[in-house]
């Protein structure tokens, strides 16, 4: 059977040490909860893993409908000894935008752990990768605990970016392009909105998941869950504070923007004030009309260009002395 063509991404057999082995899909149907913890790692757009979780999955109707779902919100709830959560984590797929977050819908048994995902999750990567070093989760709960933690790292990873780029933009408000900077600033807004826009609900989601009671989290893993929760407070928080710096920045560029503006203004301004009184007395001197004064006079010009010097030299004397230069 081609990996194309099997039910699951993956079916693993956790071995109650931290360690895991694979299981073929005749394996699976083969298993029953004296074997151990099973985990099937399930591809939401293939049409057989879909079919299998209608068939033969044994799941209630609310949570095959989540598990199904396509498109919902980071959710808990407990359903016939089980619990079904949806969960959200950074898209670190080449190609991807940091805020285009992945679902990962998961079926929690004390026995069995079936997740469901249409891209592909470094979180579940991760948790694949610590069973084949023999330090995964041993129970289905430890999974749970495991794979939050692994996608609050990346989220803090991203939150951290988000930051230190609202940071660079604060210290290259004063010398770099505002044109750049403002779209820069945008995409920052834009990403920490998108982000924040699903920790809430996945905050909420964690905080229902511990109050259910049932055999599938243990005191320990209840209480790790709890610490999670507190870590998306924290971030939160910090994409909250990153929100109101970059309003912060934005308002400098616009002072900045306006402070350039008012200058070249009043520059302006300055040059035009200048230059009136000079413009009057070109065009009285250049009106083309009889007994004008100094036409005769060889050195007409020269009293004319001197009585102008000597009033742009009083105008910009005045400006001076009125400290508007």
């Amino acid at each position: 059977m081609t990996e194309n063509s099997r039910l699951f991404f993956s079916a693993l057999l956790f071995d109650g040490h931290g360690g895991a082995r694979a299981l073929s899909d005749d394996e699976v149907s083969d298993w029953s909860a004296a074997d151990g913890i099973l985990w099937l790692d399930c591809d939401q757009s293939n049409k057989n893993a879909r079919k299998w979780l209608i068939e033969n999955g044994q799941i209630g109707d609310n949570a095959r409908a989540v598990l199904l779902a396509e498109e919902t919100r980071p959710r808990s709830s407990a359903e016939g000894g089980g619990l079904v959560l949806v969960m959200r984590g950074i898209n670190m797929n080449p190609g991807a935008v940091p805020d285009d977050m992945v679902a990962i819908r998961i079926w929690i048994e004390e026995n069995r752990v079936i997740s469901v995902h249409r891209r592909q999750i470094m979180s579940l990567e991760d948790v694949r990768q610590s069973l084949a070093g023999g330090v995964g989760p041993r129970t289905s709960g430890e999974y749970l605990v495991m794979l939050t933690g692994f996608l609050s790292e990346r989220i803090e990873a991203a939150v951290e970016n988000i930051e230190q780029m609202l940071d660079q933009l604060e210290s290259d408000v004063a010398v770099g392009n505002i044109a750049e900077l403002r779209a820069t600033l945008s995409a920052v807004r834009r990403r920490a909105a998108a982000i924040r826009r699903h920790l809430a609900p996945q905050r909420v989601a964690l905080d229902r998941l511990i109050q259910f009671p049932g055999s599938v989290l243990s005191d320990s893993e209840t209480l790790k869950l709890r610490e999670e929760g507190e870590h998306l407070t924290r971030y939160i928080e910090d994409l909250d504070l990153a929100r109101e710096n970059a309003l912060v920045t934005q308002e400098e560029m616009l002072n900045r923007v306006a402070q350039e503006q008012n200058a070249r203004m009043y520059v302006l301004s300055i040059v035009a004030a200048i230059f009136l009184p000079l413009s009057f007395v070109t065009g009285l001197l250049g009106m083309n009309v009889a007994g004008l004064p100094g036409t005769d006079d060889p050195n007409g010009f020269r009293i004319s260009a001197a009585v102008m010097i000597s009033l742009g030299v009083a105008l910009i004397g005045y400006f001076k002395w009125r400290r508007w230069l």
